[in-house]
């Protein structure tokens, strides 16, 4: 008995998610009138995309924000009879993650952008996430790592310069990451090609002398 595939209302799926190089919750796929109750449970604009029209949240939304207006639509589709994914970061029922599962898939986003990115300034933007002065990633772990050094040094009971190595080379430690961000923010953009000066006349002595 030959059995054939079933039929798949593709165009009834949606998909609500978070775009990894641009921050922005869009939602992919639909018909109207999915279209329609984006629009107006979660505040869904319309975008042209280069495979036809989705449909985002507004840009600058605040993280907590982005996850309500995508739930409280993503609920209001599934009501309508559409088949939903809702990416977990932007589900509000879900419990969210430990501080440290959030810092890894903050990681992980950066990874992606710069992988994905087409453009030098695209690189520059994830650069300077990584060394921006005060909150860039080396300046914070910086931080971390200072602290953690005159902790260290304190329940030693070492005075500056008496620490045991392991404790001393975290200062060295320290140094390296604030030249790491020096030298990262230098190669955000692309240096000019340094052009020697076009080769003059070089008058002799004996030629100066007359």
């Amino acid at each position: 008995m030959n059995q054939t595939e079933p039929d798949f209302w593709v165009l009834e799926y949606v998909t609500i998610t978070k775009d990894a190089r641009t921050g922005l919750a869009i939602a992919i796929g639909g018909t109207e009138k999915a279209a329609d109750i984006l629009q107006r449970t979660g505040g869904f604009l319309s975008a042209p995309g280069p495979r036809g029209d989705y449909h985002r949240l507004p840009h600058g939304l605040p993280v907590e924000r982005q996850r309500l207006k995508a739930t409280t639509a993503s609920h209001a589709l599934l009501a309508a009879g559409h088949s939903v994914h809702l990416d977990p970061a932007l589900n509000m029922l879900v419990i969210p993650d430990g501080d440290r599962e959030a810092a890894l898939r903050y990681l992980a986003r950066l990874t992606e952008q710069v992988a994905a990115a087409e453009t030098s300034s695209q690189v520059a933007e994830v650069l300077t996430e990584v060394a921006a002065p005060v909150h860039g990633l080396l300046p914070l772990t910086r931080e971390v790592i200072v602290r953690a050094w005159i902790a260290a040094s304190d329940l030693q009971g070492s005075r500056p310069g008496e620490e045991p190595e392991p404790i001393a080379r975290l200062g060295g430690t320290a140094d390296s990451l604030s030249e790491a961000a020096r030298v990262i923010l230098r190669a955000r953009a692309p240096q000019p090609p340094t052009t020697a000066p076009a080769p003059g006349r070089v008058q002799s002595p004996v030629s100066r002398r007359r």
